[in-house]
């Protein structure tokens, strides 16, 4: 018998091809047995790994240094936009003084990232994808019972009608079968692009499985997330069926009266599918909030701040500088505005793709900054963009102020396009006070919450733009100066906290607007910018010291 075939469950050497495999070649991916080791290691030792079999693909393969070829490179720098660099390169004048992380610890954090994303694709997305066609396909399986209803009362009427009345009867019977047909490509038009996505999905699940096999660097590394790509849920769309409205009976009439066909209603209900909003779990307020870091910025004066990943955030100050830090308060990347006038930057805000948004003053425009090159995506005109924020499905609200300063609004804008403007009330009455500063966030219940400092009010609003509540303080932490709401942020369970500037301390209020408690045992002094992590923890800049803490407030 041939012994490759007596055992399918056994692993064979692929040299001689009968052997009990024993060791395994990492560089090359070739079972081998005890005897083949040396013949396959012949060619040089160097360019080879021999690891028992049961290691299999565990050694990393490193790319080669571009200026050191003889050189692994080990460790990428975070002053040169995360390129690969090898031992002497890290030694070299060029590199001095910059941050490296070794590469062996980003390969497993994206491992581990693309290990949830196909566990996301896998659980969450694809599943869901799946309901929403079998709804479809069920609307599909339903359309020829609902029309067959609309088509028996027409033939019920019709019987009264007798003869004179069969030609308005298969006129409206045509006209019945044209909107099904239309009813059924609108479904079936929406059932494609859902079977192609998931498609395109099944195509993405496919390759991630091959990065997890394998244990080249580079691939895994340059692997992009299609996550958001596929977290934007397509328009869950409900029709409604035609109606027939009998009429009574008149002869000279009997287009007109003997029915009503109402025309074919598509709606669409928007699905927002959000995977990098934090934990819904309930969670309460600590009862002694917790300093957990500060970063000192190197800022003779720190604005604002806001979150990029679990381990940095984005700080503006004053100057044209924007910092970005670790927890450590090491600095990890300079972000230069073009201006050289200041103040020039007014706000910033990290949009869904981790890219940088800033919002400048002189020049009118809101800019990006993507792989270290800043592009314009808005300007104005007659109107100065300040502060920013990027909402839940990726629209970016705008704070703009008119010429002299006499109007503020809120502008939503998909892209570069102006989608919604918010800026009176139900009366008429602006909602926002004509001085700045102001600040802006939006919360879970999308409603839109804006700081202004001028009117001594959070004021508040929904989606569409309707006023739903002001704030204007609480006795119980008016000290000795008035209640001045700066930076604003949102948790978790849609509570709103503000900076007060001047008591020195965070109001915590729940989403309808009621005072819960505030913070102010974390020695802040002028706290300014407020931003919150997935994680729940405050992050808050000190105006005047020039720093950013870290607090813990949630259990």
């Amino acid at each position: 018998m041939d012994p490759r075939s007596s055992a399918q469950d056994v692993h064979r050497c692929d040299l001689c091809e009968s052997a009990i495999v024993h060791s395994y070649c990492d560089f090359c991916h070739v079972n081998l047995c005890k005897l083949c080791i040396a013949d396959h290691i012949s060619d040089g030792y160097d360019k080879h790994k021999i690891v028992p079999f049961q290691e299999r693909r565990s050694t990393l393969i490193y790319p080669k240094c571009a200026t050191h070829p003889h050189k692994n490179c080990d460790w990428q720098c975070k002053n040169c936009n995360d390129i690969f660099v090898c031992s002497s390169c890290t030694a070299s004048e060029k590199h001095r003084g910059h941050i490296f992380v070794e590469v062996s610890e980003v390969y497993t954090t994206k491992k581990n990232a693309i290990a949830d994303e196909a566990n996301k694709l896998e659980n969450l997305i694809s599943p869901t994808y799946e309901e929403i066609a079998l709804d479809l396909e069920n609307q599909l399986a339903n359309l020829h019972g609902g029309y067959g209803k609309l088509t028996t009362a027409m033939s019920k009427q019709g019987e009264q009608w007798h003869r004179e009345i069969d030609i308005v009867i298969n006129k409206m019977k045509t006209e019945i079968s044209e909107i099904k047909v239309k009813h059924r490509d609108i479904l079936q038009k929406h059932l494609d692009e859902i079977k192609q996505t998931q498609a395109l999905i099944k195509q993405t699940l496919l390759a991630i499985e091959e990065l997890k096999k394998s244990t080249e660097v580079s691939p895994t590394i340059e692997y992009s997330s299609k996550i958001r790509e596929f977290s934007k849920l397509p328009p869950k769309v409900k029709i409604t069926l035609p109606t027939f409205i009998p009429k009574p009976l008149d002869h000279e009439k009997l287009y007109n009266l003997f029915g009503q066909i109402t025309p074919l209603s598509t709606a669409t209900e928007e699905n927002v599918f959000s995977l990098n909003q934090p934990n819904t779990s309930v969670r309460e307020l600590l009862d002694e909030p917790e300093l957990v870091a500060t970063i000192q910025t190197g800022y003779e004066k720190v604005f604002s701040v806001t979150y990029l990943n679990e381990d940095c955030v984005w700080t503006s100050g004053s100057t044209k500088d924007i910092k970005c830090f670790n927890m450590k308060g090491e600095l990890l990347h300079t972000a230069s505005n073009k201006s050289e006038h200041w103040p020039n930057i007014n706000d910033i805000a990290v949009d869904r793709d981790g890219n940088l948004l800033f919002s400048d003053a002189t020049s009118r425009t809101v800019n990006k900054v993507n792989n270290g090159q800043t592009e314009e995506l808005i300007r104005l005109q007659g109107w100065v963009p300040c502060s920013l924020c990027v909402t839940s499905n990726g629209d970016l609200l705008v704070i703009m102020f008119s010429d002299g300063e006499t109007q503020f609004k809120v502008v939503r804008y998909s892209g570069s396009t102006e989608k919604q403007t918010i800026q009176f009330d139900d009366e008429g009455k602006p909602l926002y006070s004509r001085i700045n500063v102001k600040y802006i966030t939006e919360n879970r219940n999308y409603n839109i919450c804006v700081a202004d400092s001028w009117a001594k009010a959070v004021v508040v609003v929904n989606q569409n733009g309707k006023l739903r509540w002001r704030y204007i303080g609480h006795p119980s932490v008016a000290k000795k100066k008035p209640f001045k709401p700066v930076g604003i942020t949102t948790d978790s369970q849609s509570r709103v906290l503000t900076a007060d500037f001047h008591n020195h301390c965070i109001h915590i209020l729940d989403q309808d607007g009621q005072f819960l408690c505030c913070i102010d045992n974390c020695d802040l002094k002028y706290p300014y910018g407020l931003c919150v992590d997935n994680n729940d923890n405050l992050f808050v800049s000190e105006h005047f010291k020039g720093n950013v803490k870290k607090i813990k407030f949630l259990r």
